[in-house]
């Protein structure tokens, strides 16, 4: 019998990358979502057996925890995301990052898995390289949330929780204010890009590889339960001039300014170790270069559409 998925929030820019990997493994999958930004990124599997929609939002507890109940893997997506969406509304940012958290495992049976999505934009900055038991230093309501909702988790001793990298990629629910995915599109777009901070350092993953991580870590539950995983490339400990120089390979009249008199709203600054994660055998499979000539291929598609329809800002 085929083990059931619920993802909330799946209708999202990694949920809807999320749901093909799922479907392609034999796992049978319900999006629970509301549809805040208006997108259509599940319609082609309406056809496939195995997937259901239910239209919905995760602040409706009885809702909620019904569908908990059905399901054997819980893939808590739904989130308020990143610093400027969190401070636009922080009630309701703590209603979803950390109240849906405390009432999934507030039912959760031992027989169910949990695995959900946290950031290490925790670690807000350091000069050490950081690991799984580096001091947690959250910058953002976005990162206080989602820490409170891992630790929630751990607490309860069922559950995995993944601290993921800066997200970068095409998905059929596009973003463009991600990193990486930002400074492709002001590259194809408007040919500069401005650096402030450009010696901040973060670490990158692409979509792709977040979903892989997600079934990796249902296929390894027993071994991997009860902790935390950073999960990032390790090649991509990068600062933001060599991010730059990485895309003006691809747009050679891209000019790149450094501006020293102004700072980003997101100020980390950090080298993260992965080891973790791959010493159970994960690794990813997608670079930053070919995230960049994925990116320009998808910009093509969705260019001259108004850029508000792919950003959670």
């Amino acid at each position: 019998m085929k083990q059931s998925v619920l993802i909330t929030g799946g209708a999202g820019y990694l949920g809807s990358i999320l749901v093909e990997y799922l479907l392609g493994n034999g796992y049978s999958v319900t999006v629970l979502d509301n549809l805040m930004y208006k997108q259509t990124s599940l319609l082609h599997y309406c056809d496939v057996g195995d997937f259901e929609f239910v239209k919905g939002d995760v602040t409706d507890k009885i809702t909620l925890q019904a569908l908990v109940a059905a399901h054997d893997i819980i893939i808590p997506l739904a989130a308020i995301v990143g610093a400027p969406a969190c401070k636009a509304n922080p009630d309701l940012t703590v209603k979803v990052n950390l109240d849906q958290i405390k009432n999934i495992v507030d039912i959760l049976e031992p027989n169910q898995k949990l695995v959900m999505p946290n950031t290490n934009s925790q670690y807000g900055s350091s000069k050490d390289i950081i690991t799984e038991d580096s001091p947690q230093n959250p910058l953002s309501l976005y990162a206080k949330t989602k820490c409170e909702a891992e630790q929630y988790i751990l607490n309860n001793k069922n559950g995995i929780c993944l601290r993921l990298a800066t997200v970068f990629g095409a998905s059929p629910r596009m973003r463009t204010d991600l990193l990486v995915n930002d400074f492709v599109y002001k590259a194809m777009t408007e040919g500069v890009l401005v650096l402030f901070q450009s010696q901040f350092k973060r670490n990158y993953i692409h979509v792709r590889d977040i979903a892989r991580t997600f079934l990796f870590c249902i296929e390894n539950y027993d071994k991997m339960n009860g902790e935390v995983f950073n999960v990032g490339l390790s090649k991509a400990n990068l600062n933001k001039k060599e991010l730059a120089e990485a895309i003006k390979e691809y747009f050679p009249k891209l000019v790149i300014i450094e501006n020293d008199f102004s700072s980003d709203f997101d100020n980390r600054d950090y080298i993260v170790s992965n080891d973790k994660l791959e010493s159970y055998g994960w690794r990813p499979i997608h670079s930053i270069e070919a995230g960049i000539v994925e990116l320009k291929k998808a910009y093509k598609m969705v260019i001259a559409d108004n850029n508000k329809n792919y950003t959670n800002l």
